[in-house]
This record gives C-alpha cells, structure tokens and sequence, in this order.
C-alpha cells in the first residue's frame, strides 16, 4: 500500500528555492522568509482545492509572486547607497543613517540557494543572488521583476509565466524586454556565471591578511581604482582607492586589530568583522560583501546590523581573546 506524502513534506521541498526567489524579488531575506510562510499557510489552507489542477512548484510560485507584488505595492523598493546619491568624501562624509527598511540586505547561501545540482545552474543560481544584480532588478516594476526572475534566473517558459501571471504570452514578452534593457543598461545582464577560480580565493585570503594586519598599503594594493565603500545603515558611500584608505586610516581606525571570520553571502565569500574589545577578546562590527571582477575589489559592503545578522548566519556573539 502506498501512503501518500504528507502536505507539509511536499511543500517544504520546497522552501529554500521559494525564499531565494522571493529575496530576488523583495531584496530582504527576512522580508522573503515571511513571504515564503504566508506562501505555506495559504498552500496547506488550500492545498485541498488545488489537486489535480496544476504541478506544485507552479502553484507555489503563484502564490508567492503574488504575496510579493502585495509586499511590493505596499512599499518602496529597496536599494544600496549607490542608487540613492553621489559618493561623499572623507572630508564630507555624514553619520546620516537611514531606515533598515531602505536597504537591501545580505542574505545567507544556505538559505537561499539550492544544496546540489546541475554544476552550471548552481552557479547560475549563486551569480543570480549577487548584491549588485539584486539591487538592478529592483530597479524593474514589480511584474517586470518577477518575469525576468522567472524566465532568465529560473528559466521557466514564457507560456508558464503567462499562466502564472494571468496575462498573454506576448505581454510576457514584453515585459522581458523592457526588463532587460533596464538591466543591461546597469550592466547587470547576460554576464556569464563563474565558480570561484583560485585567483580570486587567493585574492581573498591577501584582504584578509592585509586587514587583519592593518596593511593598508597592501589591501589598497588589492582594491581596484574606482573601488566602492558603502555601509547601511549610513547613506553615504565612498569611491576610489584613496579614499577607502583614508577613511581605515581615519574615521575607521577602530578597526585596527580587527579578526575576520569566513561565512557565505550572496553566492561567494563573505567575513564577519570582528572589532577588539574594551573588555578584551573582539566584539561584531560588520558583515563584508566583496565584490570582485578582474583580479582586484571592485566593491566593499559593510552590513553594521549586527545584533541581526551574526545570528542569521549563525556567527557567535564575540570572540574571545587569544591565548
């Protein structure tokens, strides 16, 4: 005798994949975690009604997409520093700070990424979550979004995202080219999905090495020119090489002596920085997100909200000091 799976299994399955595409679309992991349970709540209240009439995943990522477009309708989209002004000096630079509410947000990989898979579409999948490619498509209306999300990131045929949305498959089509033109004028379509290489790991260790040690010539060594520092909650950001080191050397110097510890965020490495003590051992101060292209950082941010975040990715709440 066959028992058939309980409804609470089958629509776990698919969780992970669920909340990675609602963080795509809202630009918070938080926002898309409690997107994701309404999105269970209404399936199992309802899951009654639906049998026989579609496959599930589809009838899951109804159901989201259209818990989103309502989150969505509700709010602002939102956005990094980049997008909201210039860049400041070291000399101009304000404390001004902004809601959490305005900022995208890292987001975990295990929580928003599949374990296993096609070796190709797995990196599709990490380079899909990258903060700057998160931060264009909300740049998009919200429909726009969710078509580009779901025919280019998930690859879903436009009659199945026309099914999903109600519309026609030329109002699809539509919306997808004009969803990428918006992207490619931000530079942040098409670009070819890539694994780690060993250059940048060994990139990525020298950062570590040169922060830690508070080499600032070296870790300016490994920024590239136009390099971008930015640090939600404040609005400001910085840009260039020069002006990363004189901020560390300037109003940043409390991270002298820092430790860095290795997570994953947004498909690549990550570090919890950890600032020493008054009372000894090292306290948290930031999550870093580095960007990378062409062997050098081309983008540095620096996620402050810690009393949040190290629990969200599982980081212990200080470090002791060294024996």
């Amino acid at each position: 005798m066959i028992t058939e799976e309980p409804v609470e299994i089958q629509l776990e399955r698919h969780r992970t994949e669920l909340t990675g595409y609602c963080y795509r679309m809202l630009g918070s992991v938080f926002e898309a975690e409690d997107a994701v349970q309404e999105t269970m709540v209404r399936a199992w209240r309802h899951h009654q009604g639906f049998e026989g009439r579609a496959a599930l995943r589809s009838w899951l990522y109804r159901i989201a997409t259209n818990v989103c477009l309502d989150a969505l309708n509700a709010r602002n989209s939102r956005a990094r520093p980049m997008d909201l002004a210039g860049p400041v000096t070291v000399a101009t630079a304000s404390d001004a700070q902004l809601p959490e509410v305005t900022w995208i947000g890292p987001a975990p990989d295990g929580r928003v990424l599949p374990e296993t898979g096609d070796p190709a579409d797995v990196a599709s999948q990490r380079e899909s979550v990258k903060l700057a490619f998160v931060a264009a498509l909300q740049r998009l209306a919200p429909r726009q979004r969710a078509v580009l999300i779901l025919r280019e990131v998930l690859a879903w045929k436009a009659a199945e995202v026309a099914e999903l949305l109600g519309v026609t498959v030329a109002s699809v089509n539509s919306a997808l080219q004009r969803a990428r033109a918006v992207l490619a004028a931000e530079g942040e379509f098409a670009r070819p999905a890539r694994e780690l290489d060993e250059d940048h790991r060994a990139l990525l260790d020298r950062y570590v090495r040169a922060f830690e040690a508070y080499d600032m010539e070296g870790l300016a060594a490994l920024l590239h020119e136009d390099v971008t520092l930015n640090m939600p909650p404040f609005a400001m950001w910085l840009r260039g090489r020069g002006e990363i080191e004189a901020w560390m050397l300037g109003p940043g110097c409390g991270c002298r002596g820092s430790r860095l510890l290795p997570v994953t965020a947004n498909g690549g490495p990550a570090f919890a920085q950890y600032r020493p003590s008054p009372g000894g051992g090292h306290e948290p101060w930031a999550l870093i997100v580095p960007e990378v292209s062409e062997g050098r950082i081309t983008g540095l941010t620096n996620f402050l909200d810690t009393d949040v975040l190290f629990p969200l990715f599982g980081l212990p709440p200080r470090l002791p000091a060294a024996e």
